[in-house]
């Protein structure tokens, strides 16, 4: 495509992760809703708001965007197209028409100049390979004055690191700091004002949060989806028995966490901007 450059990124969320996103996006979204309170009440959205959702996925946040702009317009874009087709599958079941979906790299896709007022982001901004260019790019769709709001992780709490460490006795587990570049730089704010400042934002802010995440039903459930999603890789090639045992190891850890439903403290980042017009 055109308007991509991220293509290691776009690999990744058009391949196996995407799909899996698409399939379990009602849990993805519950795991992830306890920021949505965070990332709303400091968009302040109108009813006329125009808002440009980045990194939307299957677009939970664009329709509560939408719903919220109901005299204006929300627009997600995302790198997947699973994910997109399931967002815009979900927005004409619910009868949504100021939401539309466009597939694209935020880094170089060919915004409208000055059409959005405020820019969200829920977890969707810590990808890409070019944060200064990206964010100059996104700062060209904002008019003068715009407002720019994300959320993004930050290193988790000890209780957390012990979840996901807890298999390392039986399979190699990456640290926090062996992730994602860019789940871990953006974990920096000294870094993510940087990179906003010199994308010509002012007015920078950051407030950290910790909120709780649904994983499962209880620590089966919960495990198992662990060992789907972001431990899958763990289990790639992994002798049967190693993963047993590492799957008990993270049940247990979990155990603590279990009341009705397993929840995990979830701690992350709020960035507010306001694009200060610079060309």
């Amino acid at each position: 495509m055109g308007n991509i450059r991220n293509t290691e990124q776009f690999e990744v969320w058009n391949g196996a992760d995407g799909h899996h996103w698409a399939e379990h996006h009602a849990r993805y979204d519950t795991m992830a809703g306890g920021y949505d309170e965070h990332l709303f009440e400091a968009a302040a959205l109108s009813e006329h708001s125009r808002v440009l959702d980045i990194g939307c996925g299957t677009g939970q946040t664009t329709r509560t965007a939408a719903r919220m702009a109901h005299r204006g317009e929300a627009v997600g874009l995302d790198l997947s197209e699973p994910m997109l087709a399931r967002a815009q599958q979900i927005a004409e079941a619910e009868k949504l028409t100021n939401v539309t979906f466009e597939q694209g790299d935020a880094q170089v896709y060919p915004f409208t100049e000055e059409r959005f007022d405020t820019v969200t982001s829920r977890a969707g901004v810590m990808f890409f390979d070019d944060p200064v260019g990206a964010f100059t790019n996104i700062a060209s769709a904002m008019r003068p004055g715009g407002r720019l709001v994300f959320a993004c992780h930050r290193e988790p709490a000890d209780s957390v690191a012990a979840i996901f460490a807890a298999p390392a006795e039986y399979l190699p587990t990456p640290g926090f700091a062996d992730i994602d570049p860019g789940v871990t730089d953006f974990a920096d704010p000294d870094r993510v004002c940087d990179v906003l400042t010199a994308a010509g934002f002012a007015a920078v802010t950051v407030t950290g949060f910790e909120t709780p995440a649904v994983l499962g039903r209880d620590c089966r459930d919960a495990t198992e989806f662990l060992f789907d999603a972001q431990l899958r890789s763990l289990v790639a090639g992994a002798d049967a028995a190693a993963v047993r045992k590492a799957k008990a190891a993270v049940e247990a850890a979990l155990r603590p966490h279990e009341t009705d439903l397993v929840r995990i403290p979830a701690r992350g980042w709020l960035y507010t901007a306001h694009n200060s017009g610079r060309s």
